[in-house]
C-alpha cells in the first residue's frame, strides 16, 4: 500500500551533527551544502535553517540509502516529490531526493545528487567547466562535519537572492579572504554581469596584520 503523501513543508530537519552521526563511517565523498554550510564555516548557528542539505556523488546513491534504512525517499523535481521505489535510482533528470522519517513523517534532509564529479573534483552543476579539487572545496569542522566551502555556497546562491541569501552574504562578506573573494566575483561576473553583490566583492579585502 503507498503510504499518505507528506505535505512539502513538513520539515523537521536534522540538524547536522546528526546527520553526521549516522554517516559515520562512509568513505564516499559527502558533504553538508546550502545555508548550514555557511553556519559550519562560521562556527556559530547565525539565523534558523527551515532544512538541511547535503550533496553526494550521483552513483553513491546506494551507498547513502543504505546508511539511512529509516527513510524513505522521495525524487523531486519540476515542483513534483514522488516516492521512489525500494530499490528504484533517482531518474537522470533529478538532482535532489528528500529523505522522510518513516516513524515521525517529517522530512529530514535533502540529498543532492552531484553530476560529474568524482572523488579527487567537485564540478559546479551550473557550469561543468568550473571545477577545483575537492580537497579545496570541502572543509571539515572540529567535529568532523564535512560542508562545502563558502564561495561555492554564496555563487549558488548568487542566482537566487532571497531574503536569506542576501542575509548570508552580508555575514560572510567580511570573513570571505582575498583569494574566496576573487573566485567568486569572476564566477558570478561570468555568470550574471550586472549582479549586485560584484561591487561588494571587488572592495578591497581586509589587510592582515603581521604581528611576527
Amino acid at each position: 500500500m503507498t503510504p499518505a503523501a507528506l505535505p512539502h513543508d513538513a520539515w523537521c530537519a536534522w540538524h547536522p551533527q546528526e546527520l553526521a552521526r549516522r554517516l559515520c563511517g562512509i568513505a564516499r565523498p559527502w558533504c553538508v551544502v546550502g545555508g548550514w554550510a555557511l553556519d559550519l564555516w562560521h562556527g556559530v548557528e547565525t539565523r534558523p535553517h527551515e532544512d538541511l542539505e547535503f550533496t553526494i556523488l550521483r552513483d553513491d546513491f546506494g551507498v547513502f540509502r543504505a546508511a539511512l534504512p529509516e527513510m524513505r525517499f522521495h525524487a523531486v523535481g519540476d515542483g513534483q516529490v514522488e516516492l521512489l521505489g525500494e530499490h528504484e535510482a533517482p531518474a537522470a533528470g533529478i538532482a535532489q531526493v528528500w529523505c522522510e522519517d518513516i516513524a515521525a513523517r517529517c522530512w529530514r534532509v535533502d540529498m543532492m545528487l552531484e553530476e560529474g564529479g568524482n572523488p579527487e573534483t567537485w564540478v559546479y552543476k551550473r557550469d561543468p567547466s568550473v571545477r577545483r579539487p575537492r580537497g579545496e572545496m570541502v572543509h571539515v569542522t572540529a567535529a568532523g562535519i564535512p560542508y562545502l566551502a563558502p564561495e561555492a555556497i554564496l555563487l549558488f546562491k548568487a542566482k537566487y537572492r532571497r531574503d536569506k541569501d542576501e542575509l548570508d552574504f552580508e555575514n560572510a562578506l567580511p570573513k570571505l579572504d582575498g583569494a574566496q573573494r576573487r573566485w567568486l566575483q569572476a564566477r558570478i561576473a561570468e555568470a550574471y554581469p550586472e549582479h549586485g553583490w560584484l561591487q561588494a566583492l571587488q572592495a578591497q579585502s581586509p589587510v592582515t596584520k603581521n604581528f611576527h
